[in-house]
């Protein structure tokens, strides 16, 4: 059956050899090939119909040897099929274990970011009570020179210069204070401020 093809399918591409030489089909093969030029010049030549003959006569030999070669070849075309439907396959699982690869990244995203979310939520808690607590010392240290101010006043002339040192510890000791609430920057820390100040200014 294939010896029979052979043969067929060899006149039918001699066949093709010359239509490519006829003249009448060249002008196809052109890579600058223009189809208002070449419908223009058949109308200005007034061989339409002699051309539509033509081309239909090469389009049915053309067909006959595509259908030949398929015939011949239907074995590699067939092979050729099969090697297709198994890219496909092996497209389709690279593609599922590109997606179970980025679930694996996804997941470990989530393990490694949820930690150190919380990691940079407990170091800025953290800042914020180091922040409290030195306000809480300098709480403590105001009371004291708080008391110890109004009994130096008490004293007179003689604890004058006692009582202006302790203004003095106490106006530094304020500006440290309000510094470190107004870097806090919360609402609630802008009220403490509020309250420090106007505290401050009772002495």
């Amino acid at each position: 059956m294939a010896g029979r093809g052979a043969p067929g399918s060899g006149a039918a591409a001699a066949t093709v050899r010359e239509l490519l030489q006829d003249e009448c089909y060249s002008d196809f093969l052109n890579e600058d090939f223009d189809v208002k030029t070449y419908t223009s010049q058949s109308i200005h030549q007034a061989v339409i119909a002699e051309q539509l003959a033509k081309l239909a006569q090469g389009i049915s030999q053309l067909d006959k040897e595509l259908h030949l070669q398929v015939v011949a070849r239907h074995e590699d075309l067939l092979a050729q099929a099969t090697g297709i439907e198994s890219l496909e396959g092996v497209l389709q699982m690279m593609q599922t274990r590109i997606g179970a690869l980025q679930g694996a990244v996804d997941r470990m995203k989530a393990k490694i970011v949820e930690p150190y979310n919380k990691i940079v939520a407990r170091t800025a808690q953290l800042a914020r009570l180091q922040v409290a607590c030195d306000l809480l010392r300098r709480i403590i240290r105001i009371l004291y020179l708080s008391k110890r101010l109004q009994g130096q006043l008490q004293g007179g002339s003689r604890e004058i210069t006692k009582a202006a040192q302790s203004l003095n510890e106490l106006g530094s000791i304020q500006e440290l204070c309000i510094t470190a609430l107004l870097g806090m920057g919360s609402a609630s820390t802008m009220e403490t401020t509020r309250f420090f100040i106007l505290l401050f200014k009772t002495f």
